[in-house]
C-alpha cells in the first residue's frame, strides 16, 4: 500500500497544478507548471543564549510540532545520550515509520512518551521514535551536564 502513494500523490498533483519538490540543497526532483515550492522548515533553537539552527523533514509530525512554535522548553539528559523535554500535547504520529535509528544531532518525537528528543551522542533504533529533523552545526552545546532551557522557534524565510 505504501507503494501506491507516490504515484497517488503524483497524479493527484498533475490534476491540481503541480508543485515543484526540491531537497534542502536545492536540488530539484520535479517540477510541474506552478512556481509553488515545498520547503524545508527551519528552526532556531537557543539553547542558555547560544544559538543554533536545525532543518525539519517535512512531515505530518513535524508540521504538528512546528504549530507548538514558538515554545521554550527545559531539556534534561538522558541516559548520557540525549536531552529530552516534554511537549505541551502529543504529536501526530500520522505516517511515521514504526521506528527510527537516531545520529548525533538528530530531533526527535518519541511517541510513546510524548517528548521531544535532541540526540548529542549516536544511538540505536528504537521503536516509536520519529525523527522531526538534524541540528545544522553546533550540537555540542547540548553536550553539557544539568538541564537546559531552551526556546525553539520557526525561522521564517
Amino acid at each position: 500500500m505504501r507503494r501506491m502513494a507516490l504515484p497517488v500523490r503524483i497524479l493527484a498533483m498533475a490534476l491540481v497544478g503541480t508543485i515543484t519538490f526540491a531537497w534542502a540543497d536545492g536540488q530539484e526532483l520535479a517540477q510541474g507548471a506552478s512556481d509553488q515550492q515545498v520547503r524545508t522548515m527551519k528552526i532556531r533553537m537557543d539553547v542558555e543564549g547560544t544559538a543554533i539552527t536545525a532543518t525539519l523533514v517535512d512531515s505530518a509530525t513535524s508540521r504538528d510540532f512546528v504549530s507548538l512554535l514558538p515554545l521554550t522548553l527545559t531539556f534534561k539528559d538522558y541516559a548520557a545520550t540525549e536531552k529530552v523535554s516534554d511537549l505541551p500535547r502529543r504529536l501526530s504520529t500520522e505516517g511515521a515509520p514504526p521506528g527510527s535509528d537516531p545520529s548525533i544531532g538528530d530531533i526527535a518525537y518519541y511517541a510513546p512518551w510524548g517528548n521531544l528528543a535532541v540526540f548529542y551522542r549516536d544511538f540505536g533504533y528504537s521503536d516509536g521514535l520519529i525523527k522531526l529533523g538534524t541540528i545544522d552545526s553546533g550540537v555540542d552545546v547540548l553536550n553539557r551536564p544539568g538541564p537546559l532551557r531552551v526556546t525553539i522557534e520557526r525561522v521564517e524565510k
